[in-house]
């Protein structure tokens, strides 16, 4: 089973990149998009909803901002938007396609530019909430994979210059220490249990390639997937967003 994740910068503006066009040789089982910047009416083309893909959308109240789109090859037993937290529900940053064991989700976390102690402070909030719900949800019957922009670069090697990444949001002490502790308590990092090198980001906050670049998007999974990742890479040859898109591999059926 692949599942590619990647954050858009703006469908549209990904769209007119060719971001579908290469989404369509890539023979992947689940699209998972975040940062769409638009919603589900202001897409009128066809390209936005591929025939070979059960598509679906969750859209910032405003249609302008955030919002996540998951696109299915099998069609979901169900799909759920949001995640019951009232303050982040409207803002389009999470939805989930249901199976009979498994459950492929994707997250678009909150953003917090440096200097904003407002925007830090939401995003600390989200984090504790869904750090919550990750350990109630942990006890049920069925297995998660998790991918996203989760905002955060999890270890010292996900980061190119951790000297100047070091008291930014994204790489602060305490967003790693939630991460490490997530990853200590039932789930795992899907790419980290294929791949420990030093070099792999998908995030380039200015957008240039060549320069110090983040590991930010993610696919979390839940521990007892650990041991079915196949594959993992992230696409960086392609130029669809600031962001590079993850392509990960299970050996698991929906």
């Amino acid at each position: 089973m692949r599942i590619i994740s990647f954050s858009a910068d703006g469908l549209r503006e990904a769209a007119g990149k060719g971001l579908y066009e290469w989404l369509g040789e890539q023979d992947a089982d689940f699209i998972c998009i975040q940062d769409l910047r638009c919603s589900e009416y202001d897409l009128q083309d066809d390209k936005y909803f591929p025939r070979d893909y059960n598509g679906y959308f969750f859209d910032d109240v405003d249609g302008k901002a955030n919002g996540v789109a998951i696109y299915c090859r099998k069609l979901p037993k169900a799909i759920m938007t949001g995640l019951g937290f009232a303050e982040f529900d409207m803002e389009g940053r999470y939805i989930q396609a249901d199976y009979q064991d498994v459950s492929v989700a994707c997250l678009l976390a909150p953003a917090a530019p440096a200097g904003d102690g407002a925007a830090l402070a939401r995003k600390e909030q989200f984090f504790e909430l869904y750090g919550h719900h990750l350990q109630k949800v942990r006890n049920k019957r069925r297995q998660f994979i998790i991918c996203g922009n989760w905002q955060i670069a999890p270890s010292a090697i996900d980061v190119a210059d951790t000297e100047s990444a070091s008291g930014q949001p994204g790489f602060l002490g305490e967003e790693r220490q939630w991460m490490d502790e997530l990853l200590a308590n039932g789930y795992a990092d899907a790419f980290r249990e294929i791949n420990s090198d030093g070099d792999e980001f998908t995030w380039w906050p200015d957008g240039d390639r060549d320069g110090p670049g983040w590991r930010t998007d993610l696919q979390i999974i839940s521990e007892g997937l650990r041991f079915k990742v196949e594959h993992g890479a992230i696409n960086k040859t392609q130029h669809f967003s600031s962001h590079a898109p993850l392509i990960m591999d299970y050996d698991l059926e929906v």
